[in-house]
């Protein structure tokens, strides 16, 4: 009895020891930098109690420089499950209070390990990044740990989702797995990710750049595109993860949650019906007309500072889980350019591979014009949205609200990349061009024998305005499904989606498709 005391007793102060991390100087130093440790950040994260620790008593096997006498608490990383708002998920943190939190390859397995169960049990894989990268003293057996990361990251991608959240630096290698995963949080002033940091920048190319211009929550939320979600405190950090969670569903074979809300599935809305500008050039936001229409004015906005011509967001609508993708009017008047095709692109995509449907509102005059949009690939990077639409088997529903011309109307979902419902105002232009530039093409003769070329021009602007740049031809022909008023489009959009709920479609038996990178 008092031999299995002595070694309870043991397992309790060797599991103290662990759990001390760097030790109290180090932990000390963390707090001072704005940064919790990475128990405490899981701490915050999961449920109460929740947590389950795995592979705490992980140690590594390094015998070169001096490594054999250096002890790293956990090996770096604090790996474990638990739930969050009652739902499993795994998670991992690093902890740089031991060496930097640096990758070796006991720690990789660590990580590793808890991927391959997230992925075996169908729940949400979390990593808490705060690393200096990989141990240089175990070389090439610290980068076999980055691969074997990176491979499950592309095993699990589209059947669990995967979120990376920046909470210290992220350099090198270790970049990619986050590039990987679905979702990138970061925190301003906390999070820097970059591949080379200012040092060999500057020894490479002479430039001089801080780690904060280079790699911070700002050039990645604004410039690169790398981050989706930004927040200015690890606490708001770990309640967007919360929120987002909340709108998906934790494997590939569930349906997103549901929500019961209070909200009327018969409620109209009449502030609609006036949102629309007379002036067909002038601007407004169409963060409104979602906020209008969706559950209880609430939505989710994915990557809001990064290619704002085009909106991003998951939301509810009769409590069902919903992606939305809108052009803003507010920003390029809604053009569609080569950022905003990637950002939509890769949200269609996570959508459809979560079985979330897809709402669609349309008002864009086209893909924008410029040398530098041409030059940087605009065929290429504007054919992903039309692949990532059509590849799409979930329920899509589009809303035109005002101007879907040429072929920025068939990337915006519409009836020809398989829509399955499509809704169109009163206030809608569906044509190959705008009116301006139609009329200057079909009427050139016409305007150029005329005694008055201006108003005769203005005439046939009119003329082709009223005849073709409305939403009947469109209606007439089929690709239309409704011409509605704008206060119904609550109503209308819930009883398609209610109608779609059970939709099935299948695509021809492939390894895999070719997107257009």
């Amino acid at each position: 009895m008092e031999n299995i005391e002595a070694k309870i007793k043991a397992l309790e102060q060797k599991r103290k020891e662990i759990e001390a991390g760097g030790g109290e100087k180090r932990i000390q130093k963390q707090h001072e930098s704005g940064k919790l440790t990475a128990r405490e950040r899981i701490e915050k994260l999961l449920d109460k109690d929740s947590f389950v620790e795995i592979d705490a008593f992980v140690e590594h096997r390094s015998i070169q420089f001096g490594m054999q006498n250096t002890k790293v608490p956990a090996e770096g990383v604090v790996t474990g499950y638990g739930t969050i708002d009652g739902r499993l998920v795994f998670v991992f943190a690093q902890d740089f209070t031991t060496m930097g939190g640096s990758l070796g390859e006991m720690h990789a397995a660590k990580i590793c390990k808890v991927m391959d169960m997230a992925q075996k049990t169908g729940a949400p894989f979390i990593g808490l990044n705060d690393s200096g990268g990989a141990r240089i003293q175990e070389g090439v057996d610290a980068l076999k740990g980055f691969g074997e990361i990176f491979y499950r990251n592309t095993m699990s991608s589209g059947v669990i989702p995967q979120l990376s959240v920046i909470l210290g630096p992220c350099a090198g290698g270790a970049v990619y797995s986050p590039a990987l995963t679905d979702f990138v949080f970061m925190v301003s002033g906390i999070s820097k990710m970059f591949i080379t940091g200012p040092q060999v920048i500057k020894a490479v190319t002479g430039e001089e750049v801080s780690d904060e211009e280079l790699g911070g929550a700002a050039a990645h939320s604004q410039k690169s595109g790398v981050a989706h979600f930004i927040s200015s405190s690890e606490e708001e950090c770990f309640e967007q993860i919360k929120k987002l969670l909340s709108y998906i569903p934790s494997n590939n074979l569930e349906d997103p949650p549901y929500k019961k809300t209070d909200d009327p599935s018969t409620r109209m809305v009449p502030e609609l019906n006036d949102i629309i500008p007379i002036d067909p050039n002038k601007p407004y936001d169409i963060k409104d007309i979602i906020r209008h229409i969706v559950d209880d004015q609430e939505f989710l906005e994915v990557q809001p500072m990064y290619a704002q011509n085009i909106v991003t967001c998951f939301a509810r609508l009769a409590g069902h889980s919903v992606g939305i993708i809108a052009n803003q009017p507010r920003y390029l008047a809604g053009c569609l350019d080569i950022d905003a095709s990637d950002k939509a692109s890769r949200f269609i995509r996570f959508c459809d591979a979560f079985n979330i449907p897809l709402i669609t509102f349309t008002d864009t005059p086209g893909y924008l014009p410029g040398v530098a949009q041409e030059q940087g690939g605009i065929i290429r990077h504007g054919a992903k949205l039309l692949y990532a639409y059509s590849e799409a088997s979930v329920p899509k529903l589009t809303v035109i609200t005002r101007k879907a011309y040429g072929g920025a109307y068939i990337a915006m979902c519409s009836r020809h990349l398989g829509a399955d419902q499509v809704f169109a105002w009163p206030t809608a232009e569906i044509a190959v061009m705008g009116p301006d530039g139609a009329a200057n093409i079909i009427f050139k003769k016409e305007i150029e024998s005329s005694d008055d070329p201006i108003e005769t021009r203005n005439q046939k602007i009119e003329e082709y305005r009223n005849n073709f740049a409305n939403p009947f031809q469109a209606a007439s022909r089929g690709y239309v499904d409704d011409v509605i008023a704008p206060a119904a489009t609550r109503t209308k959009l819930i009883s398609a989606l209610e109608m779609l709920i059970s939709k099935a479609e299948t695509r021809p038996a492939k390894k895999h498709g070719n997107i257009p990178v």
